[in-house]
């Protein structure tokens, strides 16, 4: 996101909160902004990241409890540190780089944890994968539905005098060695249990409309795993 605003020339100062935590928990400054992560904690608020990689806050902004709710709120606030339920880690300069929500973290049949949003991260940036959702919990290896990216499909069509069709690209030999070799490039940046070992292209991206994406834009990844799972797991020779 900072990134998207500082390319358009805007100033952005990003920050992390919870509604349970009043909300600010920490926020990036004039000086030392760095986009990447959401600043270092503000004032009287201790940060701590527990061995899970959990983000946990202790400070006098947290709530008191969730009403009428005593369970949950003795889940999500022990020993005075809120589980906030986020997936982070500190950089060299103190500041909070938000990695995943915890939830979403894949374990695959090793043990490794597996931040499947750096994954699909890394995929993305990619100019000819547009969207991508890794898959492996309880898994050998990562698999992925990968959405081709428009620009990359129209062009492609347009280099060959063909329709920028995406439903008849994904059976094309030369298409998906492209999408091959830009997945190469990504795992060549990963470790061993990150690296997307195979892939099924989509036909169709996900979208609000499908139900795959969230009003805010995040994957849907309980829907996508219910439409794409069979053949997911065909990927593994199921």
């Amino acid at each position: 996101v900072g990134v998207f605003f500082v390319a358009l020339g805007l100033r952005l100062l990003q920050g992390y909160g919870q509604t349970e935590s009043a909300p600010l928990i920490s926020i990036n400054r004039n000086e030392g902004n760095k986009i990447d992560s959401v600043g270092p904690p503000v004032k009287d608020v201790e940060v701590q990241i527990a061995g899970d990689g959990e983000i946990l806050v202790r400070g006098e902004l947290l709530m008191n409890g969730y009403w009428n709710n005593p369970r949950v709120t003795a889940e999500t606030i022990v020993d005075g540190w809120l589980h906030t339920g986020d997936i982070g880690v500190f950089d060299d300069d103190g500041c909070l780089v938000i990695t995943d929500r915890k939830k979403d973290i894949i374990v695959n049949s090793g043990g490794d944890n597996i931040s499947p949003q750096r994954v699909e991260g890394m995929l993305t940036v990619e100019p000819e994968i547009g969207q991508a959702m890794v898959y492996g919990d309880r898994r050998p290896h990562l698999v992925a539905p990968i959405v081709p990216d428009q620009d990359f499909v129209s062009a492609w069509g347009k280099d060959r005098e063909g329709a920028a069709n995406l439903a008849s690209l994904i059976t094309d030999a030369d298409f998906i060695k492209a999408i091959d070799e830009a997945v190469r490039r990504v795992n060549a940046k990963l470790t061993a249990p990150e690296r997307v070992r195979r892939f099924e292209l989509a036909a169709a991206g996900f979208t609000i409309d499908n139900d795959m994406l969230t009003p805010s834009l995040k994957i849907r990844r309980h829907v996508i795993k219910e439409i794409y799972g069979e053949s997911l797991e065909t990927l593994y020779g199921g």
